[in-house]
């Protein structure tokens, strides 16, 4: 479930760029002869970071498990995974690596750009429906069960196909997501609001975070990443929880205890191991804070199937608009 696992598993990222605030806005060329973009693409690669685009993005996942974050979303994805980003939601895939690993092709994904497809919607009577479905998709969803089976093969079929028949396939994906009943969708981000934070918000999370996920396992004290973000503990303090929507002490919690489901759900270490290797030397301490924080008992969640644990109240940061 957890983005964060500095056990068994190393991502090639630093921990600042995996929950970086500013995005990358990633240009697009249109092509001249294509109505919208198709690719696969490696992991690691140049291009799978986290960024932003006008574009509407489909995206596959053949191969690997990791994390995704889009917008103030942060979940797990596994292989087959198929979602759509709306234009300019941030997002990001971030794959488990062994040191020096490579998956080849990890990515199949199609970009296109809304306003076209507003201009077809306007001259096909089967795509009245496609101005909602892009408000809808503003958000980024996740599709499950037979809509994102059939939206897998669609895709790929894309891939391998040209002239009419690519364009085919794509109005295809479109029809499919457009008619998916809302059990095979899961939303996303709420909204993207931190363009609006200050440079000294945004310093303070960085900051932080980045102190956060390098001492994961160790004591970690505000007061140390207000000196790493040269300010005062009590401006740290207000910048962090201001942009971020979380105190300090309770991102601590957050990140740790992902840390923890996710070594719960790949592997067999002991509950009291798992509690050290999340920052946690007393194993009734562990054991509180994530009942706290989940609900339940470490080795309850353990015991769970995969699909009734309780992703969402864990990884779903709530970042906040700082104006409000």
């Amino acid at each position: 479930m957890n983005p964060l696992s500095n056990n068994s598993v190393k991502t090639n990222r630093s921990p600042q760029q995996f929950l970086e605030l500013d995005p990358y806005l990633e240009v697009i060329p249109p092509h001249p002869s294509k109505s919208f973009r198709w690719l696969e693409h490696d992991y690691p690669s140049e291009i799978a970071r986290w960024q932003y685009h006008p574009e509407i993005e489909i995206h596959l996942i053949r191969k690997s498990s990791g994390s995704l974050i889009a917008g103030d979303y942060i979940g797990a994805f596994e292989p087959g995974q198929v979602s759509i980003m709306g234009s300019n939601l941030p997002h990001d895939w971030m794959s488990d690596l062994q040191p020096g690993e490579v998956f080849v092709n990890r990515d199949a994904l199609i970009q296109f750009d809304a306003d076209w497809l507003l201009r077809v919607s306007t001259v096909i009577p089967e795509l009245t429906g496609v101005k909602s479905f892009l408000e809808e998709i503003k958000q980024g969803i996740i599709f499950h069960g037979e809509t994102r089976a059939k939206a897998e093969a669609l895709l790929e079929g894309v891939g391998i196909s040209s002239g009419l028949g690519q364009i085919s396939g794509f109005f295809a994906l479109i029809d499919l997501f457009m008619k998916a009943p809302d059990s095979e969708k899961q939303y996303l981000s709420r909204s993207w609001v931190n363009e609006h934070a200050s440079n000294e918000g945004r310093s303070a999370v960085e900051a932080g975070i980045k102190y956060i996920f390098e001492n994961l396992t160790l004591d970690i004290r505000m007061s140390e990443a207000a000196r790493i973000a040269h300010m005062s503990e009590p401006t740290f303090s207000k910048y962090f929880k201001k942009a971020s929507g979380l105190t300090f002490s309770d991102m601590v919690r957050k990140l740790r205890i992902a840390h923890a489901c996710r070594l719960l759900d790949q592997t067999e270490q002991s509950i009291a191991s798992i509690g050290r290797s999340s920052g946690y030397g007393n194993l009734a301490n562990f054991n509180r804070k994530f009942l706290t924080e989940i609900g339940m008992t470490p080795s309850a969640y353990r015991n769970m199937d995969a699909e009734s644990k309780p992703e969402s109240k864990l990884l779903s940061l709530g970042l906040v608009n700082p104006n409000r």
